[in-house]
């Protein structure tokens, strides 16, 4: 990794989605506005879904996404193609494809303009492999650099893959190793030897394209990426939307190389701290707590993958299906059971058993 010309993440304080504003301050900003809406509007901002779906036909809706982020990593082009992954994941994660964008900028102009046109080249780049073809977008001269697209998809409504409908019963797969937020700041530090980035890089670029396909083909009944929140905020959100409890086995999580060692030297997020406190009514510990389990669920992932809820006869299939288009790391981390009297719909329960 040659990080010595350029450094994009010294430019910034915090990097990629743990610059997140912290999700609880964010609902309280949301529900003080009664939002408008209307027949056409299939998922809006009651679900904390990945995106929003409007319909305008029969067999037709549009998926409504954005995302954007500072430096992740400190090559230019690099952080293009994660920043538009990871855009375009929110379509996926509808079960949608990806149609069109804009591209979002926020660039401090003083600065070397190759810089930005590699981030834009990058972003284009990774854009093209699924089709999505960027078509304009605006810029703003402030001192931090950010990048993102706003992402435009269709979907049959039928088919739409949303966060509200995991059935007691399903197997819940998750499609990339986790450690993402762990190991970008273990860059920021320059903390991080070659071959961990590469397979970190090799992560985050990769579309989720190839995991939205199996999962409609395998009949998913629900769907999220798990991004800013890690996977206790995103796995909290499914279970309140689809009025479930998810209980996950936390020896059975996929890591990436280094995320470990990055927690033993301390190189958290902030996001770690804001996703307990995000989740903390909603959590139920069981067994003895591996205290590097417990970081890397509440460590805030970007261009994460997918969490897919699938009925439990089809999920063996399934993860074939994903080991087969080259999503290696895809795990059966756990299951979806029903509210009990004791349990409350939404909990999560993190099994370290």
């Amino acid at each position: 990794m040659d990080n010595k010309k350029i450094r994009l993440t010294q430019m910034v304080t915090s990097a990629g989605c743990a610059a997140k504003i912290f999700p609880y301050i964010l609902s309280d900003a949301l529900k003080s506005i009664k939002w408008v809406t209307n027949e056409n509007v299939l998922v809006g901002f009651s679900g904390k879904d990945d995106a929003g779906v409007y319909k305008l036909g029969h067999n037709l809706a549009l998926i409504h996404t954005t995302d954007f982020f500072t430096p992740v990593v400190d090559d230019p082009f690099t952080f293009g193609q994660i920043a538009a992954a990871n855009a375009m994941s929110d379509v996926y994660a509808m079960g949608g494809v990806p149609l069109s964008a804009l591209n979002i900028v926020a660039f401090p102009q003083k600065e070397d303009i190759n810089i930005l046109k590699e981030i834009l080249r990058g972003g284009m780049e990774k854009a093209s492999e699924d089709d999505c073809v960027i078509i304009g977008g605006h810029s703003i001269d402030i001192p931090t650099i950010v990048y993102g697209l706003s992402v435009t998809g269709t979907v049959n409504p039928a088919h739409v893959k949303g966060n509200d409908k995991a059935k007691a019963g399903d197997a819940l797969i998750l499609t990339k190793a986790l450690g993402t937020g762990l190991l970008n700041n273990s860059i920021k530090y320059d903390k991080l030897d070659d071959g961990v980035y590469t397979e970190l890089v090799k992560s985050m670029t990769r579309l989720n394209k190839c995991a939205s396909e199996a999962m409609i083909r395998a009949e998913a009944t629900a769907c999220t990426d798990v991004t800013g929140f890690g996977l206790a905020g995103h796995a909290m959100q499914m279970a309140q939307a689809s009025n479930v409890i998810i209980k996950i086995k936390t020896n059975e999580l996929p890591i990436l190389n280094g995320a470990e060692l990055a927690i033993k030297e301390n190189l958290l997020t902030r996001g770690d701290k804001s996703n307990r406190e995000y989740t903390k009514d909603f959590v139920i510990n069981e067994g003895q707590i591996d205290k590097t389990k417990e970081h890397i669920v509440y460590d805030p992932q970007t261009s994460g993958g997918l969490l897919i809820s699938v009925p439990e006869n089809k999920s063996q299939s399934l993860l074939k299906d994903l080991h087969t288009c080259g999503d290696d790391n895809s795990r059966i981390i756990g299951e979806v059971v029903s509210p009990t009297k004791e349990t409350k719909p939404g909990t999560i329960i993190f099994d370290f058993r």
